[in-house]
């Protein structure tokens, strides 16, 4: 399994050249109304699959062919989602051993023989790259896997493919286009293909969404996994800073990077979740997750858990939708009739606040991290630092610059040590203010079990030509804390869809899953994707 494939750099680019293509000519066109066929796994929940492998309807071996089928069904051909970069080409004999291991020794884990995609900036060593989307990575195969890939093998878990993503987790220009990437083309949401995926876990999400795997994995810096959770009707999971380990996951900020789950169900969620804590000796931020953390998060589901539980509403993260208001709204009233007690309102006073100084500590710790991560792959590394990155894309313009540039990477290349007063100033800032002013000041002064906010809007028309309509949305101030934030599916406008988010203090997951699952068993919102051309106005 750890054998390396060899990849002549020069024929892959010149054959990605042509796929890209094709990928991008996409981008701007509707095509004309795609029948999808019935997939038998459809909307299949990780339980329901265990189920199905005990009960001999499935092997470990025949869903991976299931779903590496409808992969290139839907993703690839027919309405092409476009949300699977590469395909495993192990997957279906490494499922075969599981099914064997079975046999003689019984299942490892909720997880095992189960199917799952993972993005393409997570590290695994196999034959699969991990490139961030980016054409300067083609080629570069991990000299050792991730902690959260090494985990999804020790529980069992079937590593079916990479996802795409907005190219280097949508860290390179600041007029960038969510989904896209120069290796891997546009992902379009199966809700309307026309409608962006939203990044930079674009690809995960679209996946997810699509019936394409059981479960994903994303990674967040701000709002990429709750924010393409959002915008394809997931439950997505962005856990504590520290919670799972970044080891071998290509980074943009160490003050604020997690990967974390992104599934059709919380209970599905809650399970992948389990299997990705630890302690690693690469992240000393897991360190600190010692006796905080769970292998189980499925044992906190609770259909009652909304009974009693104080829920903060934070309105100064509304407004930007009228549609959004009521919709959120009436999930509130919802909550309501569930036992929740509503304190309304519960405002982050420090929100907006810490905007500059967010961008300012990732433009640091990018060009540090960034380099400290192609550093870690040693002298087969096809690119040694960021600056080799920006001069690859400058000469490659036609390839990985149609749309958009890299002014983010510039900025962040100019940037100067972690030791800058600069650097030091503005992550102190942020930490104040997110944290001791911010979530834990709201939730002690309203005795709160979690903060509720909508998610973000409805995905947006995809725009190469002036790139993301973000509306509005509510992950900054967990994200840049490193404090945990569940979204769910809280309903659809015009049949797009949109979340409500939970968010708390640090390790809270256990009290955030409770929360969450009960609202959604209550609610119900999921429903599964048409690949419509278009959303439906009227």
């Amino acid at each position: 399994m750890k054998r390396k494939s060899k990849i002549n750099r020069r024929a892959f680019l010149k054959n990605n050249a042509l796929g890209a293509a094709v990928a991008l000519a996409t981008i701007s066109s509707t095509r004309a109304e795609t029948t999808v066929k019935p997939f038998a796994l459809d909307e299949m929940t990780i339980r329901e699959i265990q189920a199905g492998i005990e009960s001999g309807r499935f092997t470990a071996r025949s869903l991976a062919e299931q779903y590496l089928a409808r992969i290139d069904e839907i993703d690839r051909r027919g309405p092409a989602i476009n949300s699977v970069i590469e395909t495993n080409p192990d997957a279906v004999a490494i499922a075969e051993l599981l099914d064997q291991e079975r046999k003689s020794r019984g299942p490892r884990s909720p997880l095992h023989g189960v199917p799952i995609l993972i993005k393409d900036n997570i590290d695994t060593a196999d034959k699969m790259m991990t490139t961030a989307g980016s054409l300067a990575l083609a080629g570069s195969i991990a000299p050792r896997d991730s902690f959260v890939a090494q985990k999804l093998r020790e529980a069992g878990a079937v590593i079916l493919g990479k996802t795409n993503l907005s190219e280097w987790a949508n860290f390179r220009s600041s007029k960038s286009t969510s989904g896209w990437s120069g290796r891997g083309g546009q992902t379009r949401n199966p809700y309307a293909l026309d409608r962006n995926p939203c990044g930079s876990s674009s690809g995960s999400g679209a996946a997810a969404a699509a019936n394409l795997c059981a479960a994903a994995i994303g990674t967040e810096t701000d709002g990429s996994i709750v924010c393409p959770s959002n915008a394809n009707s997931l439950v997505g999971i962005k856990p504590t800073l520290g919670l799972v380990s970044r080891a071998g996951i290509i980074p943009i900020a160490h003050s604020q990077d997690t990967a974390g789950p992104m599934a059709r169900t919380v209970a599905d969620a809650a399970a992948v979740l389990g299997a990705l804590t630890g302690i690693d000796p690469r992240d000393k931020a897991t360190n600190a997750s010692r006796g905080k953390s769970h292998t189980d998060y499925t044992k906190f589901l609770d259909a009652a858990g909304l009974k009693g539980a104080r829920l903060g509403v934070a309105r100064n993260f509304f407004g930007f939708s009228e549609r959004v208001d009521k919709l959120v709204n009436e999930c509130i009233e919802a909550m309501k009739r569930e036992g929740a007690v509503i304190i309304d309102p519960a405002n982050i006073a420090t929100s907006g606040k810490f905007d500059d100084s967010e961008f300012e500590v990732l433009l640091y710790e990018f060009k540090a991290d960034l380099n400290a991560y192609l550093a870690s792959l040693g002298q087969k590394a096809p690119v040694r630092s960021i600056k080799e990155i920006i001069d690859f894309n400058e000469k490659n313009r036609e390839r990985e610059m149609p749309y958009f540039g890299q002014d983010i990477m510039i900025r962040a290349e100019a940037k100067g040590p972690l030791t800058s007063k600069k650097y030091l100033a503005a992550l102190a800032k942020n930490h104040r203010l997110s944290r001791t002013l911010g979530i834990d000041a709201v939730i002690r002064k309203h005795r709160l079990d979690a903060i509720v906010a909508p998610t973000g809007g409805p995905p947006w028309p995809t725009d190469p030509v002036n790139g993301d309509h973000f509306t509005g949305g509510s992950s900054t101030v967990a994200a840049v804390a490193g404090y945990p934030s569940i979204t769910v599916p809280a309903g659809y406008i015009f049949g797009l869809p949109v979340g409500i988010s939970f968010f708390g203090k640090a390790w809270s997951e256990p009290l955030l899953i409770k929360i969450a699952f009960a609202f959604e068993q209550a609610t119900r919102f999921r429903r599964p994707p048409q690949f419509l051309p278009t959303a439906e106005l009227k």
